[in-house]
């Protein structure tokens, strides 16, 4: 570049001395040749000149601050309520949460005649499967960490509709037959974890709450369910015959261990702990993958060891979830404790490497080029910010779970609508099938991790024993560090 100015000049002066020399002597056709040569060569190093600088400027522009796709900021907690409060009113709205008929429209409160057109109103509130079970436990969460009693108001206006009216459906279905609807679900004849386990857990932890007695039958009916009906391999861990012969899903960790340690809460009997513990410890001897700290999405008896692996986010998510029920609730020192806090440990780990820089988990959580995908990362949001808070896990996972949450607000809307989240999925053997995923804010199984990961993060947020140093704006290296405040010796 030097070299080129230094050529120009020369070539300018000359230029500006022939100019004026030639300026009476243009009958010497030779030299004015010579002479318009070297304006020509004069233009272009000017142009190479002024290309080369505006490129030079471009090359050197300097961004010294980090540009982030979401938000890297520390939240309050009242902008996490607001949130909470938001997407409770969005779901809550997509069911009037009353008995209808079907063919009119209109609400039916005499139930002393039988009518073969009776529902529930449909919508995501006045489901009666796993993942309105999960919003339902997330409302009573909620109520105990904010002391908000609106939100253990809404469980128990769904469960005493439930109680109430579900002896009207029995009726229904005697007399009209399959004409008439099951109302609840397939209460009480139950064929699958999915029917029963998720939610008959919400319904004890409300229990536990307002001593509703009619709860009862419903809270036994599924206990026998899952302890005495549902299939199992014969070592006792919990299976389906789908879609392959004698298969074990992840996602059935949740479907029956969180009913079975709060039911040996209710019950007092520890035969609920140990089948929960021995749920976790042997469906991991199947599908979780030491190497990778994370669980495979299903195994099945005919594949075996060579059974191919495939590493649903939410899967995991549900795998993580059950982990945090037993942990809460079953006492240090029971036997088999000490393992599952081990898994726990090892997947958080795994985890915090594994999240994208925007905050989120991948759907595949191995594969970077599966989308963003909402209901894992809230599920490990929760987690992460639980284990921190309970000392499971170590205080550095703080940002972790900080911006695992920055991430989720990015994906509800105004209206408290949670997009994002990966459509109901089977347990399946290729790659093409979960890379194709559909979301949608119709898939409910997001509302209940977001509405979890909030109130953990108030708890975050509110936790006494650790010191946040948060990250600085528009600086070229700062970050947030988490420390714990008893290992800092006092000023």
């Amino acid at each position: 570049m030097k070299y080129i100015k230094i050529q120009t000049n020369k070539i300018i002066k000359s230029f500006m001395k022939n100019l004026i020399h030639y300026s009476d002597r243009t009958s010497n056709k030779k030299k004015l040749g010579a002479f318009l040569n070297q304006c020509k060569t004069a233009l272009f190093l000017l142009l190479v000149l002024l290309f080369s600088t505006n490129s030079n400027a471009q090359e050197r522009k300097v961004e010294r601050f980090p540009v982030y796709e979401v938000a890297y900021e520390y939240p309050s907690v009242d902008s996490i309520k607001i949130i909470l409060n938001r997407v409770r009113n969005y779901y809550l709205s997509t069911s009037k949460l009353i008995i209808m008929d079907k063919e009119t429209g209109k609400e039916i409160t005499d139930f002393s005649k039988p009518n073969k057109n009776a529902i529930v109103a449909p919508g995501f509130a006045g489901e009666w499967g796993y993942t309105n079970g999960v919003v339902l436990s997330a409302f009573e969460y909620i109520n105990d960490v904010t002391g908000d009693p609106s939100y253990l108001a809404n469980d128990t206006k769904f469960f005493d509709l439930m109680v109430n009216t579900a002896p009207y459906f029995e009726k229904n279905r005697e007399k009209f037959g399959e004409k008439a609807s099951n109302g609840w679900g397939r209460y009480p004849d139950f064929e699958a974890l999915d029917d029963c386990g998720s939610i008959s857990a919400a319904m004890i932890k409300t229990y536990l709450k307002n001593k509703n007695k009619n709860y009862l039958k419903v809270i036994n009916t599924t206990a026998d369910f899952i302890s005495n009906k549902q299939f199992r391999l014969d070592d006792g861990t919990l299976a389906r015959h789908r879609p392959q012969y004698q298969s074990i899903w992840a996602d059935d960790i949740y479907m029956s261990v969180p009913f079975l340690v709060n039911m040996g809460v209710l019950t007092g009997d520890k035969k609920y702990f140990d089948d929960a513990i021995k749920q976790i410890l042997q469906m991991a001897d199947r599908l979780y993958i030491p190497e990778k700290e994370i669980f495979d999405h299903g195994w099945n008896v005919t594949s075996g060891d060579y059974d191919p692996r495939f590493f649903w986010g939410r899967a995991n998510g549900w795998t993580l979830m059950s982990m945090v029920e037993v942990l809460e609730v079953v006492p240090e020192g029971y036997p088999g404790r000490d393992k599952v806090l081990h898994l726990y440990r090892s997947m958080i780990r795994s985890l915090a490497n594994l999240q994208d820089g925007s905050g989120f988990w991948h759907n595949l959580l191995d594969k970077n080029d599966t989308y963003l995908e909402t209901s894992c990362t809230a599920m490990f949001t929760f987690a992460i910010a639980k284990g921190i808070n309970e000392g499971w896990i170590n205080h550095v996972y703080g940002p972790v779970a900080l911006t695992g949450w920055n991430a989720l607000q990015t994906v509800i809307y105004k209206d408290g609508a949670v997009d994002g989240t990966c459509e109901g999925t089977t347990f399946a053997h290729d790659n093409t099938y979960y890379y194709h995923r559909p979301k949608s804010i119709m898939a409910t199984h997001g509302y209940g991790p977001v509405l979890y990961a909030g109130a953990e993060m108030i708890r975050l947020l509110q936790n006494d024993k650790i010191a946040v140093s948060k990250a600085k704006p528009n600086s070229t290296n700062s970050t947030f560090h988490y420390t714990l405040k008893s290992e800092w010796t006092k000023k």
